[in-house]
């Protein structure tokens, strides 16, 4: 008895706290647990409105002409609403009714942040999309094309339109037009390994890649400092422009992973309108 009365003792001194202690390893206790709770709800949702009234991120995403040919903006999708982000995928020649029905959205308050994302004929559709939406006075936050078919040239009131294309394939670089004021980057992937304009939408690089900056433009849209000045940051790989002076890679850092490389990719800039 005596010895089981020792062990207690011995064990009650090693693991004897101060009372002093108790309020700081509350809170570093606390600080991790909220740490890991917004980990992971950010994660899943980066931006999402507290009710059902509240306007919501919308990511538009137009498969090519071909549709059956075509699964990459479907898997996309999937992966987007996944990860609590509301997205839907058309066929690219019903782009004209979808940029009508988005500007009503946008306008009565149920859509706050507009990204579009096209592949093939899709691609097009996006750039046209766009610059529709421009004249009806809805700003779009990002545009992703994927090898676009036909000679298109940005335009409308976007933030930032990314272009991946294969320069010796069918797809195209995009222009920039004397109406779009925003960051146009066209990226050619034609040393990517394996690919090619059929299955530019499913390779899972470029698809890991293309959440990134959905998922990047959707917290930069929802943290962003309204009278902020532009400036150039660096985040992940490559430059791009913030609204808030560097404010933007700081938050990411805590929030989203790393920009995904894309080894062999080359990037071009467009010559500037005339």
């Amino acid at each position: 008895m005596k010895a089981n009365r020792d062990h207690a003792r011995i064990t009650d001194k090693r693991w004897f706290v101060p009372k002093r202690w108790l309020r700081p390893l509350r809170a570093v206790a606390l600080s991790i647990l909220l740490g890991l709770s917004v980990g992971s709800s950010a994660a899943h949702a980066i931006c999402t409105p507290t009710s059902t009234s509240q306007p919501r991120p919308h990511v538009y995403l137009i498969r090519g002409l071909l549709s059956v040919f075509y699964s990459g903006m479907d898997e996309i999708a999937a992966k987007l609403q996944q990860q609590g982000i509301n997205a839907t995928v058309h066929h690219p020649l019903a782009w004209p009714h979808l940029a009508e029905k988005v500007a009503a959205k946008y306008k009565s308050g149920r859509v706050r942040t507009i990204i579009l994302v096209g592949h093939s004929a899709g691609a097009a559709a996006v750039t046209s999309m766009a610059a529709r939406l421009g004249e009806l006075g809805v700003p779009v936050k990002l545009v992703i094309g994927l090898d676009p078919i036909w000679h298109t040239a940005a335009s409308g009131h976007v933030g930032r339109f990314v272009n991946y294309y294969i320069s010796n394939g069918a797809g195209m670089a995009v222009d920039r037009s004397r109406q779009f004021s925003g960051v146009l980057q066209n990226i050619d992937v034609k040393k990517i390994p394996d690919i090619g304009h059929f299955n530019i939408d499913t390779n899972q690089t470029l698809q890991q890649r293309m959440i990134w900056e959905i998922r990047a433009a959707i917290y930069a849209d929802c943290n962003a400092a309204p009278t902020s000045p532009v400036s150039t940051l660096q985040i992940g790989a490559g430059s791009v422009k913030s609204p808030d002076g560097g404010r933007l890679a700081r938050r990411l850092s805590g929030v989203l992973p790393p920009r995904p490389p894309l080894e062999g990719a080359e990037r071009r800039v467009p010559v500037p309108a005339p």
